[in-house]
């Protein structure tokens, strides 16, 4: 089995903006799918500890397609240093992890 699968994880500021950066993702083929999720952050930003209501992109894509994956939530995303981690998916359905790839640019 393939093991570029992953998930990146994007944070938002609003549900509109989480919207906008899955949907182009995804009509771009850079993201099988995005899931969002409401989320409340805690965390220090310019030495002030922040609390914020946030929306959360769990994106399901090819590690392959991380660089431009990258460019474009930046060129979408309202924060100045967005958080962008990709984490490995180390096992999966095959079927799911087949439809990923058939969802994702192909090279």
């Amino acid at each position: 089995m393939r093991t570029d699968y992953a998930v990146v994880l994007v944070t938002a500021s609003s549900r509109l903006e989480a919207e906008k950066i899955a949907k182009a993702l995804v009509e771009k083929q850079l993201a099988a799918c995005v899931s969002l999720t409401p989320i409340h952050s805690i965390y220090t930003w310019k030495s002030e500890v922040c609390q914020e209501d946030e929306w959360q992109l769990m994106i399901k894509t090819d590690l392959r397609q991380f660089e431009q994956l990258e460019t474009q939530i930046k060129q979408l995303h309202s924060y100045e240093v967005p958080e962008i981690i990709a984490l490995p998916i180390i096992k999966g359905s095959a079927d799911y992890l087949n439809w990923i790839s058939e969802q994702i640019q192909k090279y």
